[in-house]
């Protein structure tokens, strides 16, 4: 075989490799693992980390598409916007919207520890409840609103904000050390430069999308704006209080960055 043809086909096999293992991480479908990965389970998202925005992507498209139909079966967009939203939430098995709830939950907390021990505790307080229910009826209203709008551009939306802002619970883990020494936060690794800069400029290319829709592009570059203050207010709260970074900080930064484009795109119409 031609050297190059091979170190194309390992670097194509690297790449969905690193992929797969992003899917696994972020979404509970039931992705078998390929003859060609070598430790297909063990993978930290850390050193997979360029490859997240597309796995974001694939996630947005998939809840994408599930509001298109919605809406071209005849539903209004408040209820198209609610079965959207509902995919997310059920392809990644309320991932982030479980750290999002523990983590509003461990601020009740006097001490790191204290706030930690909260935040472990598989029971969801008030702040965890109210946090859930206002992101999510934020979501939804914000979907609708730029839905009755333009269901195009309701779609694009979803499938760039679900890159962008997964990229940016990269932002957690590159500025801030493990709070614990053991879970998700610990095992995920700090990404390298090299790759966080990679998972970057890509997450950034798939926020562009909208411009395809006919966003412009002060809106759009308002919109990945606020998403990288939302994402880095949380990372900056997390500092303060746990004095490091977990799995369910990187959840709520998360949410915290798709909430923000959604109120960008729903408050320019």
């Amino acid at each position: 075989m031609d050297p190059r043809l091979a170190n194309a086909k390992d670097f194509f096999a690297e790449l969905t490799a690193e992929l797969l293992a992003c899917l696994r991480f972020c979404t509970r479908l039931p992705i078998p693992a390929l003859a060609f990965e070598k430790a297909p389970h063990e993978m930290p998202i850390g050193a997979c980390a360029r490859m997240l925005p597309i796995a974001g992507a694939v996630i947005g498209t998939i809840a994408a598409l599930v509001l298109w139909v919605a809406a071209k079966l005849g539903l209004p967009p408040s209820l198209a916007a609610l079965f959207g939203i509902s995919c997310l939430v059920l392809l990644t098995g309320a991932l982030h919207e479980d750290g999002l709830a523990d983590f509003a939950d461990g601020t009740a907390g006097t001490t790191p520890e204290q706030r930690l021990a909260i935040m472990k505790d598989s029971r969801i307080g008030g702040f965890g409840t109210l946090a859930l229910i206002l992101s999510s009826l934020a979501r939804v209203l914000s979907v609708a609103i730029i839905a009755a709008h333009s269901l195009c551009l309701a779609c694009w939306v979803l499938i760039a904000t679900a890159a962008v802002s997964r990229t940016l619970m990269l932002l957690a883990l590159h500025l801030l050390p493990p709070a614990r020494t053991e879970g998700a936060g610990f095992a995920a690794a700090a990404p390298q430069e090299p790759v966080l800069a990679i998972a970057a400029l890509i997450g950034f290319i798939l926020g562009l999308l909208p411009l395809l829709a006919g966003a412009g592009i002060g809106r759009v570059a308002i919109g990945l704006i606020l998403s990288i203050a939302a994402a880095y207010g949380v990372t900056a709260l997390a500092r303060r209080l746990l004095q490091g970074q977990t799995g369910d900080v990187a959840g709520a930064t998360q949410q915290a960055a798709e909430i923000a484009a959604y109120l960008v795109y729903a408050a320019w119409l």
